[in-house]
């Protein structure tokens, strides 16, 4: 045979012979990748289902903070409105009609309210000097008296107390010499935002001065 033949025939039977040594070499290393996927696999699932776990403990962490979040809040708002509550409680004052000097208010040929500027006592803030009315911050029962008086002779003297536009009961009094007073007391139901004060009695007078004959006192026997 030809040399010239024989050199295919031998490179021929060298790349079968290479081909199939490297089959074999890459085997273990195809085998040892495929395992190394698989792990891989297995692991990222695990991760998956750790971090499905650890959201699920997150939200109920963040549930269980929102609902503590919330009671905190309504605890606090509970002890507000009790803080306000013992504060209302504390509800009464006591003005007298003048402010300042002596005189007289009156007489007047119709109703007239009458405003009691010097303020000795206004626990809860209640009373308005400026107006002489007094206004329920919370509903209960509270008590109101008035004294009023004037000099004999000239013109009687009379005061009846108002509830909103009501009229409840009057203190009144005339004699022909001498000072003359009178007075009153009356117990009442009020909502929250009544309005009480006392009104000068048509063709009446009241008389006050520094020793505070005149006065205007109330205050919160009980909330409702």
């Amino acid at each position: 045979m030809k040399i010239s033949a024989i050199v295919p025939l031998l490179l021929l039977a060298c790349s079968v012979s290479t081909s199939a040594e490297t089959t074999e070499v890459q085997q273990p290393y195809l085998q040892d990748i495929r395992a190394l996927l698989k792990e891989m696999t297995a692991s990222l699932a695990q991760q998956k289902v750790e971090m499905r776990f650890l959201q699920r403990m997150n939200q109920e962490h963040a549930a269980k903070l929102k609902q503590h979040t919330a009671e905190v809040k309504r605890q606090k708002t509970e002890i507000d409105n009790l803080n306000k509550q013992l504060q209302v409680k504390q509800v009464a004052f006591s003005a007298s009609l003048l402010g300042s000097g002596h005189g007289e208010t009156g007489p007047f040929h119709r109703f007239t309210s009458l405003v009691f500027e010097y303020v000795l006592t206004d626990i809860g803030k209640a009373y308005n000097k400026h107006t002489g009315v007094f206004t329920a911050p919370v509903k209960g029962a509270y008590h109101f008296e008035w004294y009023i008086g004037t000099h004999g002779g000239k013109a009687a003297t009379g005061a009846v107390l108002v509830k909103n536009s009501e009229h409840t009961f009057i203190a009144f009094e005339h004699q022909s010499s001498h000072y003359a007073s009178s007075s009153n007391g009356v117990t009442l139901l009020l909502e929250v935002g009544d309005d009480v004060f006392l009104r000068l009695w048509p063709g009446t007078r009241v008389f006050d001065n520094g020793n505070h004959h005149s006065t205007f006192s109330g205050h919160l026997l009980f909330t409702m």
